[in-house]
């Protein structure tokens, strides 16, 4: 709000030292408030886009990294690893798949599990960040909508509107720290190649982290 008041009281100051506003100011900014309309929608379809690359690469970590040591240690087991040697040395066809089919759901539930509590925080950072963005947004189609009686010229619009985009927070450069941010996290969780570090750790600070990004905003 603080904002809008300094904006507010800058135009009646402009308007006041102005003798005449130009016919073409409503039209003008008529058309600028299409182009903020038009750059919001690009951000939240490049917003939607990024994250959906950081689910596939979320998913990529569970089914390349995480699964396998999963059922490394599932099967490690002293029962299931008995039961295992025990139709593999008998041979029995139907008793396998028996035991498969009662244990396939229980590692399928856990798999769905380990995979919605680390895309959860990505899915509702993203909301977070494109509510964000909304809003910002929404702020600056106001303020335009204010500043109409503003306009001296058609070459005062372009400036006015970066000015007042920036005042109003909508910089490219904070969303795309909270970006770089996201992206650092993926990119920790998936780990470099021969990275002997444990896999649950690093899921763990991969949440912490989406977490952290989250309470900044």
């Amino acid at each position: 709000m603080k904002i809008i008041r300094v904006i507010f009281f800058a135009g009646v100051l402009a308007l006041m030292g102005c003798t005449s506003i130009p016919p073409e100011a409503p039209e003008l900014s008529v058309e600028l408030g299409k182009r903020i309309s038009a750059i919001e929608d690009s951000n939240i379809i490049l917003l939607n886009r990024f994250f959906d690359q950081k689910r596939k690469e979320v998913d990529r970590f569970i089914e390349d990294e995480w699964v396998p040591e999963f059922a490394n240690q599932f099967f490690s087991n002293d029962a299931i690893a008995n039961a295992w040697d025990t139709l593999v040395r008998e041979n029995d066809k139907k008793q396998r798949l028996m035991f498969l089919v009662k244990v396939g759901p229980r590692l399928q539930k856990k798999i769905n599990e380990k995979r919605l509590e680390l895309i959860q925080p990505l899915d509702e950072l993203e909301r977070q960040i494109e509510r964000k963005i909304r809003e910002e947004y929404t702020q600056v189609r106001a303020m335009n909508s204010s500043i109409t009686s503003f306009l001296v010229s058609a070459s005062e619009v372009s400036e006015n509107r970066n000015r007042y985009l920036e005042m109003a927070g909508a910089t490219d450069k904070s969303m795309g720290q909270l970006i770089d941010k996201t992206d650092a996290a993926v990119t920790n969780l998936l780990g470099k190649a021969g990275d002997a570090e444990n896999k649950a750790v690093r899921a763990e600070e991969f949440l912490g982290k989406v977490r952290e990004i989250r309470d900044s905003i």
